[in-house]
């Protein structure tokens, strides 16, 4: 069941109008972090509804039914006083964080009090409103606690939560609670809920799945036991908190992972037996019969996956398809499975490059598309019709674009025009889609089309943020590529200032993420807030860079996968590469070139600064991974292998093993409640400076995570960037 996150929305709605007014034409960290005077806006509020060519959008005032085909309000589904009136005045619609239909629509869950707890998880009040009998009926007894993912049974009769660690279901006819499981336990045990490594790395909170015919529910038994845990201090008290979870970094063990369906019919809890000792299970599907769950299997490597049908009743196991890479596996949500219980439609970088295949059970799998180009993701599938709808670069390796094509891998169809970046949003039956178009200078337009690509209407064309920033005097950001010292060539984006002289020569100052997998540099108008502020240090004087070396994303698998067992050292030999490249632009002045990164990024300027010799006058590392032994194992594994079994590819390429040849400007930032790249990353960082004597600054945020977000913070820190590029470079 597709669901629609709204707090976030309507704030970012909000900031692309907060701010009409302005005395100045000079953009300011304030006009950016405090007024978000250069968001555009979006379309919030929006989402299919199942089974219907309709969609809804939420107010705070009401939430109402829309017709894709002419965009006109067709009802109100439900007012705020409608459901103060159900809920006998305890409930109001303006408070709601989250809310789904259940597949004949005549239900809403609704998600009230949300509180994250990693970056996809959350906890919150939820309650069921029957939309024909107007009554509210809550998932949960509040006073035992918040809940996680609710979520309707196909039918609409029924919602499993996970609470305290177990799973749950409700009968919404009897409001009658069961509990599948009692063994959950906080930092040992959870049921249908991942640990930390899974949710971040596998992309997936919830580990539980309604059968179609919502007689059974697969999940996973997380038992981490064993797992290493990491502590965090918590300050603010006069005895500061230790805040402690499980996280197995590179080498370490993991949770074992047991798969187990329940029998709602018996009230009887089965297991599935695998040998689960250095594996990964990163999705569990049932097959529309609702008898065979596919499992899919990943061995600690992660370059074999392996999908099992388990046959529910006769409990047998087998393997039906399996995908292999010398390299590694990428994990996505690719896999589609046909209502004939034998045959899946998904991606594979099989022969180099990212594309869809299908594949009957137990049979050699049929490639659908080919090309040397990238399939992004499937969007959706018209299952009737046997059409594919999905996202590829072919066109151009920096654009992105919509197609189409038939089962049999005929008929394809390029359903957008080649120009920009297309990121559509298809309706439950893939009969109508949402595309938010935009290109390198241009910001985001959203438009609705018919299944063939043709356009119906606009939803959103951004027009008064395109006059905002032309008020601004916004220079233009220009694509380019060029060719290293060792005949690798790259692709980049280039912002100089709008008054640009090529008789004058200005300080340039490099962005980088670089992380495998990841595209920085596209035909699309990304990033916003980091945009305006790369506009803002344009109108200063500064020429801003961005390259994506080896390592990154839509260039096939020899480009992306050559770090393999030696991640940062390509992707900071192509860093230096862009700086050297630079010095031979007649209007780059040589000795004042400098880089910054987040995350990834922070890492890369840290060894791109401490490897180049000189090469960069400042670095700045926001949240930088120093030593990736200290990094969590999938993630990590996946491209070094075990550190017991590839010492060097940790070593050589770790920031604290040449703190001591760092030459240049050098700012260290962190959040100490990190939960994602820990603290502990820049302190041993520290270490190593202060051992070889190097000066440096630091700043620390106490108790921010790895967003560093929240109040005035990004303000503050925004404000930090800006002055130490002002004086350092």
């Amino acid at each position: 069941m597709k669901r629609i996150i709204i707090a976030i929305a309507l704030v970012v709605a909000t900031c692309g109008t907060i701010y009409n007014s302005f005395a100045q034409k000079e953009i300011t960290v304030a006009d950016i972090w405090k007024r978000y005077a250069f968001y555009p806006n979006r379309v919030p509020g929006f989402a299919s509804m199942p089974n219907s060519d309709y969609y809804s959008v939420y107010s705070k005032v009401d939430i109402c039914k829309y017709s894709f085909e002419t965009g006109k309000e067709i009802e109100k589904i439900i007012t705020s006083a409608d459901l103060k009136a159900y809920s006998n005045g305890t409930l109001d619609l303006m408070d709601i964080d989250d809310y789904s239909f259940d597949e004949s629509c005549t239900k809403i869950l609704f998600a009230f009090n949300q509180e994250y707890i990693y970056r996809r998880s959350s906890l919150a009040d939820f309650y069921v409103c029957d939309l024909q009998s107007h009554k509210i009926i809550p998932v949960a007894d509040t006073a035992k606690g918040k809940i996680s993912f609710a979520e309707f049974s196909k039918d609409g009769s029924k919602v499993a939560f996970v609470r305290d660690y177990n799973l749950f279901y409700i009968d919404l006819a009897t409001q009658k609670e069961t509990q599948i499981t009692f063994d959950g336990k906080e930092n040992a045990i959870r049921n249908g809920i991942a640990d930390w490594v899974y949710e971040e790395e596998l992309s997936q909170p919830k580990y539980f799945e309604w059968a179609p015919d919502g007689s059974k529910i697969a999940f996973l038994r997380f038992d981490e036991s064993n797992v290493k845990q990491y502590s965090m201090t918590i300050w603010g008290d006069l005895y500061p908190e230790e805040y402690t979870y499980k996280y197995p970094k590179a080498g370490e063990d993991n949770s074992l992972v047991d798969v187990f369906f329940y029998d709602l019919k018996n009230n009887k809890t089965q297991k599935i037996n695998f040998e689960n000792d250095d594996c990964y299970f990163p999705r569990i599907y049932w097959l529309p019969n609702s008898t065979d769950l596919i499992v899919l299997k990943l061995n600690r490597l992660q370059n074999k996956l392996d999908f099992y049908r388990c046959n529910t009743q006769a409990n047998t196991k087998e393997i039906v398809l399996s995908d292999e890479n010398k390299w590694w596996l990428e994990i996505t949500d690719d896999y589609y499975f046909l209502e004939d219980n034998k045959t899946v439609i998904f991606t594979s970088e099989r022969d180099g490059f990212n594309h869809i295949y299908k594949a009957e059970f137990g049979q050699q799998p049929v490639q659908l598309t080919a090309g040397e180009f990238e399939v992004k993701h499937i969007c959706a599938i018209d299952f009737p019709k046997k059409t594919i709808f999905y996202v590829s670069n072919e066109s151009h390796t920096l654009n992105q674009d919509l197609y189409s094509i038939n089962f049999d891998g005929k008929k394809k169809r390029m359903l957008t025009d080649g120009t920009g970046w297309n990121d559509p949003t298809f309706n439950s039956n893939a009969h109508f889609y949402c595309n938010n178009y935009s290109n390198a200078n241009m910001p985001p337009v959203y438009t609705l089309h018919n299944a063939n690509g043709k356009k119906l209407y606009t939803i959103e064309d951004n027009a008064s943020f395109k006059e905002r920033v032309a008020q601004y005097g916004f220079a233009k950001k220009d694509l380019f590529s060029f060719t290293t010292s060792e005949g690798v060539t790259l692709n980049g984006w280039m912002i100089k200032p709008a008054d640009f002289n090529a008789n004058k020569k200005y300080p340039v100052l490099m962005y980088v993420y670089g992380g495998p997998g990841s595209q920085q540099v596209s035909n699309a108008y990304d990033s916003p807030f980091d945009f305006a502020w790369y506009q803002m240090l344009a109108q200063k004087g500064y020429i801003v860079v961005c390259t994506d070396g080896r390592g990154t994303a839509g260039r096939g698998d020899d480009f992306k996968k050559v770090i393999y067992k030696q991640m940062g050292k390509y992707e900071a030999i192509d860093q230096i590469a862009t700086a050297n490249y630079l010095k031979t632009l007649p209007y780059v002045e040589k000795d004042r070139i400098g880089i910054w990164g987040w995350s990834f990024g922070g890492y890369l300027s840290a060894l791109s600064m401490f490897k180049g010799e000189g090469t960069f006058k400042m670095a700045i590392s926001v949240a930088p991974v120093t030593n990736w032994r200290y990094y969590d194992n999938i993630y990590t594994e996946r491209f070094l292998q075990k550190p017991q079994d590839n010492p060097s590819g940790y070593d050589d390429n770790s920031p604290c093993f040449f703190a001591n040849k760092l030459q240049g400007n050098y700012l260290l930032i962190h959040g100490t409640a990190d939960d994602n790249v820990h603290f502990q990353n820049s302190m041993d960082l520290v270490t190593q400076l202060n051992k070889a004597e190097k000066q440096y600054e630091q700043f620390f945020y106490p108790n921010k995570n790895h967003s560093i977000y929240g109040g005035n913070t990004r303000y503050q820190l925004y404000t930090k960037l800006t002055n130490f590029i002002l004086e350092n470079l």
